[in-house]
């Protein structure tokens, strides 16, 4: 069921980031040496300007992990309870109200 506060509730698959972030920084170091090697500096560049972001999101990601529960839920953390009551924003239409199809099978 959506509620709108997806955004506001999101929560991130650290691991998966991190691993990711793992593949990329072996990738960035690839490509900075062999570019530099062969002679091709502006390229060695990029890869070491990409290497520099991945450094720092890998640090963001590992800080995250290490605070816990809050921010790397485990499978013992429930998911987050829709609100109760009312609807989610004003003036949106009530959960049971579906648009009307014209054309397809109905009135």
């Amino acid at each position: 069921m959506r509620t709108g506060s997806e955004p506001a509730t999101a929560r991130s698959a650290l691991r998966a980031r991190l691993w990711l972030s793992v593949w990329g920084l072996v990738w960035a170091v690839f490509g900075t040496a062999l570019f530099a090697l062969v002679g091709l500096p502006g390229w060695a560049a990029a890869c070491g300007v990409l290497l520099l972001v991945i450094v720092v999101d890998m640090a963001v990601i590992v800080r995250h992990i290490r605070q816990g529960p809050h921010y790397q839920p485990g499978r013992d953390v429930p998911p987050y309870q829709p609100p109760r009551g009312g609807q989610p924003y004003p003036g949106t239409p009530p959960r049971h109200w579906y648009p009307h199809r014209h054309g397809h099978g109905h009135p």
